[in-house]
């Protein structure tokens, strides 16, 4: 039985989407393999009629929603389905990158595709996932060669020459620093995080933050802080400031990022540590992470309701 298998598939119409979509479920199906798709709709929708009736088989899930945050893909979509299944071989459908999705996005996409291969490497699974060729920019399929050991196409399936997960991981390992205007605390004991936390709080209500992400806010700083008086050297730097439609909270501390699958997958009786970041990514929108031997910073991002939103939900 293969163990893991991770390609790439490299698409340029909607018929080179199925050819290679539909026999890989399923040919799965037929082996006797649970087999999951996430992809992003109008995919979603597309998958789904070409399947027909075998749609009913297949878990679909929509990427733009389970995987919004990319930091959320490997615990609450792919682990999540083959933990499952742990005595048998999965299939697994899974399009993070797409043209529409946010370009803010993409460097936690690509630490996501590279982290897969870790985090499965002792598992019984195939991974597929498409890349637009027709839409996506030249420099995401050659990511794309980076982050996957092998690559299909209409020519072929082969090993990808480029394969190099750890440097795509150090390549996206970018800086973020936070604006001159951001509204910044340092912190240096549980006291500190608690006036911090309040005083971010009233901060996020004047920036239109709302009051269920305030509470999600509360929760990330108490989280971020928290993890850095524990672990990041003792204290750290907060910094609060609103972006467009979003509101951004950096936690900056002088310590080292060791785990990069810390997070990123799912909670296990007894775990140690992790909690903290894993709490983050599933309530943050998208989550950044930058590590040197200098120091840490982790960036989360909060979805402001525009006065659309607020219309719709009655407010």
């Amino acid at each position: 039985m293969t163990r893991f298998s991770h390609p790439a598939w490299f698409y340029t119409s909607d018929e080179d989407y199925l050819a290679a979509l539909v026999p890989f479920i399923t040919d799965g199906l037929a082996a006797g393999d649970p087999v999951a798709a996430a992809v992003p709709t109008p995919r979603l929708d597309l998958l789904r009629d070409a399947l027909g009736g075998t749609a009913r088989e297949v878990y679909l899930q929509d990427m733009a929603v389970v995987g919004a945050n990319p930091g959320r893909i490997l615990s609450g979509v792919l682990t999540q389905f083959a933990d499952r299944h742990p005595d048998r071989h999965v299939r697994i459908v899974g399009e993070p990158v797409w043209g529409a999705r946010d370009s803010a996005d993409y460097p936690a996409c690509v630490r996501h595709e590279a982290l897969t291969n870790l985090a499965f490497a002792d598992r019984h699974a195939t991974i597929l996932c498409p890349y637009d060729g027709t839409v996506l920019p030249p420099h995401v399929l050659a990511d794309a060669r980076v982050t996957h050991p092998e690559i299909w196409s209409t020519t072929g399936r082969d090993a990808s020459d480029h394969y190099a997960p750890d440097q795509a991981i150090s390549k996206y390992n970018l800086p973020i620093p936070h604006p001159a205007h951001a509204t910044t605390f340092t912190v240096t004991t549980p006291a500190g995080v608690r006036a911090a936390r309040t005083a971010i709080t009233r901060a996020a209500a004047d920036a239109g933050l709302d009051t269920a992400g305030r509470a999600d806010l509360e929760i990330i700083v108490t989280e971020l802080a928290t993890n850095s008086l524990t672990h990041g050297g003792g204290h750290c730097e907060i910094a609060l400031w609103p972006e467009d439609d979003l509101l951004l909270c950096s936690v900056s501390d002088p310590g080292r990022f060791t785990n990069p699958l810390a997070g990123t997958t799912p909670l296990t009786v007894g775990q140690p540590s992790g909690r903290g970041l894993w709490l983050v990514h599933h309530l943050a929108h998208l989550v950044r992470v930058h590590t040197t031997e200098d120091g840490t910073t982790i960036r989360a991002y909060l979805q402001i309701p525009t006065r659309t939103q607020d219309a719709a939900a009655g407010l």
